[in-house]
This record gives structure tokens, C-alpha cells and sequence, in this order.
């Protein structure tokens, strides 16, 4: 009994590992937290809405937007992931006031990470994997990925992506629709 248990463990343990086909396997902490988050074991199998974002931007107002399509969809699937970074010079240098702005200023209850790059050599390892699948690099703040439920299909929309009512909200809704 004990041998067929460990054996089961070890097949559900490797499952839940190539699951992940590398894109999800990377742990980040969490914004103003010591918690790291393995992204594999949290959020592998469902749909991913992954954005890079700026306190301090024209852009920073989609936070709103954001936060309406992870209340609208994430009973069915989808989490919203973003990623605060000061690559182009518009985040806060602090955790709290980066929180702030995303807490206080506009709501946000969906998953916030510690500040960290997302475009170049120094990219984060997970912003690097979503740049070559998506074969997209980071060109500004609030670039968004959406990222398929078996984790390999990845689609980039830039900046100028409203989160409602256009090409993302659809594509959202068809990776939604996709097999569990």
C-alpha cells in the first residue's frame, strides 16, 4: 500500500512539474510581502493575464480595467499577474508607495509581485520566457501576456491594449473557452 502510494506521489509530483513546461516554473515575491510564490504550484492550468506595470504612468489608469476583467473572469480561470518595474523610469523606488498606488489608489486585489526588470538582459527569467514564446519583447509599461491554461500558447499585446472590450478581453474569453 505504502509503495503504491509513494508511486502515485511521485507521477502526480512530476505531472504537476511538466505541467509547467518551464514558463510558470519560477518563484517571485510577492509585493510588499517576504513570500515568495512558486507560480507553478499557484496558478499552473489556468488562464494567465500577465502584465508588466508603472506606478508613475499614462498607462497606470488600465490598473481599473484590469482589475474589472479579474473580477469578471476569474471564477472561470483567469488570474491577473503584474509585475511592478522601473525599467522605463516610472515606478517608485518603494514597495509601500508601488502598494499604495496599486491598493489604495486603485483597488487592485489581484496577485501583485516586487518590483523587478522585464525588458533586457537583466528581464526577470519569466518575462524572458514570455518574450521568446511570445516573440515580444518589452518595449514600454503595461505590455500584457496572455498566457493559455497548458501554458505553452502566449500572446502579447501591447501598452496601447485596452484590457475591456477589445482584441485581449476576446482572446481571454477564447482561452477561457479552451478545455480544462
Amino acid at each position: 500500500m505504502i509503495r503504491f502510494f509513494l508511486i502515485s506521489l511521485l507521477f502526480v509530483s512530476s505531472s504537476v512539474f511538466s505541467a509547467c513546461d518551464n514558463l510558470l516554473d519560477y518563484s517571485h515575491q510577492q509585493l510588499r510581502s517576504n513570500e515568495k510564490i512558486d507560480l507553478c504550484e499557484r496558478y499552473s492550468g489556468k488562464v494567465l493575464l500577465i502584465v508588466n506595470t508603472a506606478s508613475k504612468c499614462g498607462f497606470t489608469p488600465q490598473f481599473e480595467q484590469l482589475e474589472a476583467l479579474y473580477q469578471r473572469y476569474r471564477a472561470e480561470g483567469l488570474v491577473v499577474l503584474g509585475f511592478p518595474s522601473d525599467n522605463f523610469f516610472q515606478e517608485y523606488d518603494s514597495s509601500e508607495e508601488t502598494a499604495e498606488v496599486c491598493y489604495v489608489n486603485y483597488g487592485v486585489t489581484f496577485p501583485m509581485f516586487a518590483s523587478s526588470n522585464v525588458h533586457g538582459r537583466d528581464a526577470n527569467p519569466l518575462f524572458r520566457q514570455l518574450s521568446e514564446r511570445s516573440d515580444t519583447s518589452v518595449k514600454w509599461n503595461f505590455y500584457k501576456f496572455l498566457v493559455a491554461r497548458d501554458g505553452k500558447h502566449v500572446e502579447a499585446f501591447n501598452s496601447r491594449s485596452e484590457p475591456l472590450g477589445g482584441a485581449l478581453e476576446q482572446a481571454i474569453k477564447r482561452a477561457l473557452s479552451q478545455d480544462q
